[in-house]
């Protein structure tokens, strides 16, 4: 069985995740999304509830398998008996980040391949970065994300500001 992990923060998992995701499983009879604490990146949401939102988005999909990982990614998917690390790249300015990752994990692990996604086009410029900020002026969210997450991104973002 061919399983890929696809690592990230989803704060919070966005249409572009999902299309990376649903496309991987042409690839992978079984995608593991690895959702990563990252402090560093001051998340709205704590891992715990970013692992509930991204089950709650693709639980019609059995193939998908949600779990929180810490520590070197390249440990978690060798622990994993993954075959490779799933990565989505929107511009050139993702390519060079996430090449230099793809190089260290591969001297870290040399068994550990990486496999990059191009988003669709109609989600080539989404990041949770930029939705958050929409969300903070008050615009609209649908078209980016599940409505359940578009609801606590919303409801976040109020309790926030009072």
């Amino acid at each position: 069985m061919k399983t890929g992990i696809y690592p990230g923060t989803f704060d919070p998992i966005t249409h572009g995740h999902t299309d990376i995701i649903t496309r991987s499983l042409r690839m992978f009879d079984r995608v593991v999304v690895a959702v990563a604490p990252n402090p560093s990146k001051h998340p709205l949401f704590n891992v715990t509830e970013r692992v509930e939102m991204v089950r709650l988005v693709m639980k019609d999909l059995p193939q998908i398998e949600v779990t929180q990982f810490e520590g070197l990614l390249v440990d978690y998917v060798e622990r994993s008996g993954a075959n490779a690390i799933i990565r989505g790249l929107r511009a050139i300015s993702d390519f060079e980040h996430e090449f230099q990752m793809a190089l260290i994990n591969r001297k870290l692990a040399k068994t550990v391949e990486t496999v990059f996604l191009m988003p669709s086009e109609e989600y080539s410029y989404l990041s949770s970065t930029i939705i958050k900020e929409v969300a903070r002026h008050g615009g609209a969210l649908t078209e980016f994300l599940h409505p359940e997450v578009a609801r606590r991104l919303n409801d976040r973002i109020r309790s926030l500001k009072s």
